[in-house]
């Protein structure tokens, strides 16, 4: 494939326990090369996830996700077809992301080469197989997802993936993970909370849901400062669950890091 989803970034208070949780609940390994002082990463042997502080005016949760690919400058020059999509040039320090660019929509995600000289850690390391346990699908809710399935299609040349008739979604994959678009509506959002565009949830397959579900359980019983979030609790959450499930209609089980980053997971088909 010329592209990979090789990462997805957290920005949370709870950066620390965040990567705990992420190892101890869905056995991803740390960094051989941390950087504490900046963020913690932890991989499933293809996607890094990259947690990071949060910082004054920053908001917390999903942030965004990044691509590897084969040429930057033929990205580059299929970006520039379309209107009000951009890319600048990132900081040395950031070992995933020389470059950062955003869709017609708005939607920011990270740019790196294979041998961009500023890869590092983790997203050197995530070089194997997924593990039994691995991120499978990205999703973003924007307001024109035929639009930015296009976009994402032409630029990273992702493949569709089959979906139902009555499905708005877009399913888009580089051959193991999937890039979710989900159509943003204002309506979506009666009877709960209204959420902004951006980064919605992830999801997970694991290899035995129940196993998992015994595994969560058992790790929360060892550890409550990691137990999650309670999801689909009451009117307002029973509203946002309901329109989860219609968004992510590949999760068999729902949760919420202890920062509130929701989670779809599901078992392996």
């Amino acid at each position: 494939m010329f592209a990979k989803i090789n990462h997805v970034a957290i920005v949370s208070e709870k950066y620390s326990l965040l990567s705990l949780f992420y190892q101890a609940i869905f056995k991803m390994t740390p960094s051989a090369k941390e950087r504490p002082e900046r963020a913690v990463t932890v991989g499933d042997g293809y996607v890094g996830l990259n947690i990071n502080p949060r910082k004054a005016g920053r908001p917390a949760g999903l942030d965004h996700f990044g691509v590897q690919v084969e040429d930057v400058e033929t990205v580059f020059a299929r970006i520039r077809k379309y209107e009000n999509a951009d890319w600048v040039q990132r900081p040395g320090t950031r070992p995933f992301a020389g470059i950062t660019a955003n869709d017609p929509d708005g939607n920011v995600f990270d740019l790196s080469q294979r041998d961009m000289k500023n890869r590092d850690a983790i997203y050197v390391e995530n070089v194997g197989e997924q593990r039994p346990r691995f991120i499978s699908h990205v999703a973003l809710r924007t307001l024109r997802p035929s639009l930015m399935a296009d976009f994402y299609r032409d630029i990273f040349q992702l493949q569709d993936v089959p979906k139902a008739s009555d499905d708005e979604n877009f399913y888009l994959t580089d051959g193991k993970v999937t890039l979710v678009i989900v159509p943003w509506k204002i309506k979506n959002y009666l009877g709960q909370s209204i959420l902004p565009t951006g980064m919605d949830h992830l999801v997970f397959t694991v290899d035995n849901l129940a196993q998992f579900q015994d595994d969560l359980d058992n790790v929360i019983g060892i550890n409550p400062v990691m137990n999650t979030v309670p999801v689909g609790r009451g009117k307002e959450q029973g509203a946002r669950l309901d329109l989860l499930k219609r968004q992510s209609p590949h999760g068999d089980f729902f949760l919420s890091d202890p920062d509130f980053t929701m989670l779809g997971v599901r078992q392996a088909r």
